[in-house]
């Protein structure tokens, strides 16, 4: 008795896994939000981010100093 429960288990687990491939496998394909402006959203915000920090850059009067040359003096050497 306990393994035709079992068998009678795995087939129906089966059969309703069959049934839901195939209900599936029939629907048509809907895109969803990310499929229709994914790629669009990831543009503007890498735009929007590249332009916030273009002005910070440009607008901020900082001194950047990225090459010490000709900026960097020796100091004087003292001999005690």
């Amino acid at each position: 008795m306990l393994s035709l429960a079992k068998t009678a288990l795995r087939l129906s687990g089966a059969r309703g896994i069959q049934w839901i491939a195939a209900r599936q496998s029939h629907s048509k394909y809907v895109p969803d939000f990310h499929d229709k402006y994914g790629n669009l959203i990831l543009l503007g915000g890498s735009l929007f981010c590249v332009s916030v920090w273009g002005y910070v850059i440009t607008r901020s009067g900082i001194v950047w100093n990225l090459s010490p040359v000709g900026r960097v003096t020796p100091k004087e050497w003292r001999q005690e």
